[in-house]
């Protein structure tokens, strides 16, 4: 990692836009005796500056070594201030806290009755918006106050705000449970991947049924609704019920549909849910549903009335982009899948220092399987070697697996041969460390360590047997995952009826694209 990527308020600095950078300047500048400041001289170098150098801040003589940590600590916290002043920042939570702050300084100075009359507000504006912690920090504050100074506006204020805070520790509680659940879930899915056994199936099984509060869905709401969902979406994912995270998927993107003003409230989770909805999609081959669901998805995101910021726009293009080339791999369109390559890279340069080295690796990932798909291998390799030789990576298991058979059939494909002894072994002692040595594979690995014995004339034959020995496994539950990442029977094929590997998809795609109706899921 640079440099410049690990000085934050460098980075900080570099990701305001052209107004705020100006409201900083007048926000600044109201101050009066701050216009020669020393942190607003170390602001405008900064500014100017293409990479964060210490040793050109102290030769400008805007500070001395020994006060650069204070005055940077000092001005990030001034870009804050700023920030948290930006209408575009006001957002919902932002605005509530804002209240409690107000209600706080009435407190303070005694005028209790302004204060509790603020913190109403606040704690209905909370209630509606969901926002519950908030809410119960609001009543926990009255009751102080109301412990103090007796209003007398209720008869039954103590009783009432005793059972505000009760049922908010009660659904507070079911929130932070299944959050948790949820989190582990994804942590898991992120470092391993599928369930690859039995073992593994039952292992996850009761980890989340243990785990999983018995609650009536349809009795809680939307706050716990969704983390409820999330959960069952990555459980459904982790053991491959990919109909069960289709089903979850779509009643969290449908309770947001229904709740239209939670959409603007809560942009993350909407996009959030309609990402694993495509992906869900994806894997059930259903693309009429899927064209539908990312059209509208784009659409609602350049509507107006859709938020805009940083983290905003940096999911939206890893949603989109990351499900493009998923509909595109699956649909055989690689030409089509090629024009958004350079999209993607820019995008990856643009948002590199939000975006996680996990998802850029799986962006690489993609682009390897398009230029395969191509029969451009050397583009292939060049992707995979990105995956390959980042060291330091922490990603899925699964897929730096296959990673590294697609690096092993994309060089014999390449014909680079005098390579090809040193990569088998590689993966080899890869996929046994990794305790990932499952069927397919095992049967990967022996067809091409014994290719180089083959006459040409033996190839199609070799090629036959594989793909029979393969199909067995492609309904496997277990197995099947290899073809997830990996679509192995279309290369046998291509290579045994002497046809393009895209031509070969295209021609399954079509059998999946004339299925007109909805998949039977029991929601």
């Amino acid at each position: 990692m640079t440099k410049d990527q690990k000085e934050q308020l460098f980075t900080l600095i570099k990701s305001l836009t052209k107004s705020e950078k100006r409201q900083f300047k007048l926000y600044v500048n109201r101050m009066g005796s701050n216009f020669d400041s020393k942190f607003l001289n170390l602001f405008n170098f900064l500014e100017k500056s293409d990479s964060y150098d210490e040793k050109s801040i102290l030769n400008k003589e805007i500070v001395s070594k020994q006060q650069l940590s204070n005055l940077k600590a000092h001005l990030y916290k001034q870009i804050l201030i700023s920030l948290r002043l930006n209408p575009a920042h006001k957002n919902i939570r932002l605005k509530i806290r804002e209240q409690i702050d107000f209600a706080t300084i009435l407190y303070q100075k005694g005028l209790y009755k302004q204060s509790l009359k603020l913190l109403e507000k606040a704690k209905n504006l909370a209630l509606k918006n969901e926002e519950k912690y908030t809410a119960f920090d609001i009543v926990e504050l009255e009751k102080v106050i109301e412990s103090q100074y007796i209003t007398r506006s209720l008869s039954n204020r103590s009783e009432v705000l005793i059972s505000q805070a009760d049922k908010l520790i009660m659904q507070n509680d079911l929130a932070s449970k299944l959050s948790n659940l949820s989190l582990r879930l994804y942590e898991r899915f992120i470092k391993s991947g599928y369930a690859k056994s039995d073992d593994e199936f039952r292992e996850i099984t009761r980890f989340f049924y243990k785990r999983l509060p018995k609650i009536d869905s349809e009795e809680i709401e939307f706050r716990e609704k969704l983390w409820y969902y999330k959960a069952h979406v990555w459980y459904s994912f982790l053991i491959q019920d990919f109909l069960s995270s289709y089903k979850y998927s779509s009643k969290w993107v449908d309770m947001f549909e229904n709740n239209p003003k939670m959409i603007s409230i809560h942009p993350v989770f909407y996009l959030k849910g309609n990402n694993y909805l495509l992906e869900s999609l994806t894997l059930i081959k259903y693309p009429q549903k899927f064209e539908s669901t990312l059209d509208k998805l784009i659409f609602k995101t350049k509507s107006p009335d859709f938020p805009v910021n940083e983290n905003l726009e940096t999911l939206i293009f890893l949603y989109k982009y990351n499900n493009l080339l998923n509909y595109y791999n699956f649909q055989g369109d690689f030409e089509k899948a090629k024009l958004i390559v350079n999209d993607v890279l820019l995008g990856i340069d643009r948002f590199k220092s939000q975006i996680d080295p996990h998802h850029i690796m799986v962006f690489y990932y993609k682009i390897a399987c398009l230029y395969f798909g191509l029969s451009e291998h050397e583009n292939c390799i060049l992707y995979l070697n990105k995956i390959i030789s980042n060291r330091h990576l922490k990603m899925r298991e699964d897929l730096l697996c296959f990673t590294r058979v697609l690096n092993l059939v994309a060089h014999y494909e390449a014909g680079f041969d005098y390579h090809l002894d040193m990569h088998i072994r590689e993966t080899y002692r890869f996929l046994i460390k990794m305790n990932d040595m499952h069927e397919v594979q095992k049967a990967m690995i022996r067809f091409v360590k014994k290719l180089g014995e083959l006459y040409p004339q033996d190839l199609k034959k070799a090629y036959i047997n594989l793909h029979r020995e393969l199909k067995i496994h492609e309904n496997d539950p277990y197995e099947r995952r290899s073809f997830l990442y990996l679509d192995i029977l279309s290369w046998l094929e291509s290579n045994i009826y002497n046809k393009p590997i895209g031509e070969i998809i295209r021609e399954k795609a079509k059998l999946f694209n004339r299925k007109k109706r909805t998949p039977r899921v029991p929601f």
